[in-house]
């Protein structure tokens, strides 16, 4: 008897949550941000989904957040005509780097140095974060508002994606290097560093191509429009989302779908494994992040297997157990951090 996927539902955003990114796995466990329409993006522990802090400041939309690997800094990019980076420890606002359109996309260098950038300017830009009063440098040739930007190849390379186009830039010279092009436009892409695979989304196909080249690899095509894909970590699967309001789980070998359940109340805008493969998370129209496990029935996080007496006679199944907190808890919480970003506490629910 198979095991039902039982999500965790992460509410506390008030409009559609329209990217998320998690960080690299740190001495503290690893962690999640969400970018929504309701310009407040929020960084939340990534195994649990538990809410750390809700970022302030941004006056429109928020269209991209990202964090570093080591997820002491968070980047944003908004309707607002600003990307901001923030101090993901204390939630201070670091700075504040003025666009001329809105912004669409972040991404730090390994180093967290350097943040690219990319929006409805049609404009690649590079800022030094060394040095914020610098201007930065910007990359000009894509014809249409850029949708995702991403640095790969250790960072000699950027990619990045508008209406039907997929650019390779070359950093050093800001050149292009090479181009795909698509018959519809493009609603995702994700780049993978171990393997140098970067993931496309359009229409119903998923594609997979050398970042290093742009030559395809191999494509699926899924029963619904996708807005979003991901590959695990050891490339086992891939999960991907759409219009349909569907998660749909493939084996990455073979293209066997393996999975497919509704999660949301509305369309799926984003999807993505954590960085150690075991759950991913999506983001929806309907203003909730929900987390999934790799391997249902897994005690992992907040999901905890109780498997019954062995004369019970019972099936196995998979139950949520959660940390208790008390109401003099949360109220000693809120009030140490009442200077800071903290300023309510979204749940987590099964």
């Amino acid at each position: 008897m198979a095991l039902r996927q039982t999500p965790l539902t992460c509410s506390g955003h008030t409009r559609p949550v329209v990217d998320l990114a998690f960080s690299g796995i740190t001495p503290y466990g690893y962690f999640l941000i969400s970018a929504c329409k309701d310009g407040k993006p929020m960084l939340r522990q990534g195994d649990t989904g538990d809410w750390i802090g809700t970022f302030g400041g941004h006056k429109g939309a928020v269209w991209g957040a990202t964090l570093n690997k080591d997820a002491t800094k968070a980047a944003t990019a908004a309707a607002d005509f600003t990307a901001k980076v923030w101090d993901a420890v204390s939630g201070d606002e670091m700075m504040t780097l003025a666009h001329k359109h809105i912004v669409k996309s972040v991404d730090f260098t390994q180093d967290s140095n350097y943040l690219l950038t990319g929006g409805q300017d049609k404009l690649l830009r590079i800022y030094d974060l060394n040095k914020p009063e610098a201007e930065p440098r910007e990359i000009s040739g894509h014809t249409s508002g850029i949708k995702k930007a991403l640095w790969c190849s250790e960072d000699k390379q950027i990619l990045s994606a508008d209406d039907k186009t997929v650019r390779l830039w070359d950093q050093a010279t800001m050149t292009e290097v090479k181009s795909l092009n698509f018959n519809m436009s493009v609603s995702s892409m994700e780049y993978i560093p171990e393997g140098e695979i970067l993931v496309i989304t359009y229409g119903r196909s998923i594609a997979f191509h050398s970042a290093v080249s742009l030559d395809p690899i191999k494509s699926f095509e899924a029963p619904a429009t996708i807005n979003s894909a991901s590959l695990h970590p050891e490339k086992e699967f891939l999960v991907a989302g759409g219009e349909d309001f569907k998660l749909y789980k493939y084996d990455y070998n073979s293209g066997e779908e393996l999975e497919s359940y509704k999660g949301h109340f509305g369309p799926i805008h984003c999807v993505r494994f954590s960085p150690d493969g075991e759950l991913y998370a999506s983001g929806s129209e309907d203003g909730t992040l929900r987390l999934w496990q790799t391997v249902v029935g897994k005690t992992y996080g907040l999901w905890k297997c109780v498997l019954p007496e062995e004369d019970s006679g019972e099936l196995a199944k998979p139950k949520i157990s959660f940390p208790e907190t008390t109401e003099e808890e949360l109220e000693e919480i809120a009030s140490e951090n009442s200077d800071s970003i903290y300023s309510s506490t979204p749940e987590v629910k099964a």
